[in-house]
C-alpha cells in the first residue's frame, strides 16, 4: 500500500484540564499556527471524543517538522502550558514524543 503524507496519533487529556485544553485549541495562538506552517505541517485537524483526542495532519517530512517545533520558542511555550494536561509524553525533544498510528487504508 502506498502511504499518504498523513501523520496521526491519539492522546487522552486529564479530565480536570479538558475544558481549558479545548478552549486553547478553539482559540489557538496565531504564532503557533505560523510555526506549524513553517514546519511544513498542513491540513491539521483535531477531533474530540470525550477526553480522547485524535490528531491528524499532512507533512512531507515529519522528522524535520518535529525538529523545527522542538527548537521553536513559541511551540515550547505552548507545550509548557499544555504538556501537563496530556496523559503521556508531549516533549518534542524526546526521541519519540508521539506514538504514531499505523496507516492501514488510504483512498486518494
Amino acid at each position: 500500500m502506498k502511504n499518504s503524507n498523513k501523520f496521526a496519533w491519539t492522546w487522552k487529556i486529564k479530565e480536570e484540564d479538558l475544558e481549558e485544553y479545548v478552549e486553547l485549541h478553539l482559540n489557538p495562538w496565531s504564532e503557533m499556527m505560523e510555526e506549524h506552517s513553517k514546519a511544513g505541517i498542513k491540513n491539521y485537524s483535531i477531533f474530540q471524543n470525550g477526553n480522547q483526542f485524535f490528531y491528524c495532519f499532512e507533512c512531507d517530512d515529519v522528522e524535520a517538522a518535529f525538529e523545527y517545533i522542538a527548537q521553536s520558542e513559541v511551540c515550547n511555550k505552548w507545550n509548557a502550558n499544555t504538556s501537563q494536561m496530556v496523559e503521556g509524553s508531549f516533549d518534542f525533544n524526546e526521541a519519540e514524543p508521539i506514538k504514531p498510528m499505523r496507516e492501514v487504508f488510504y483512498l486518494k
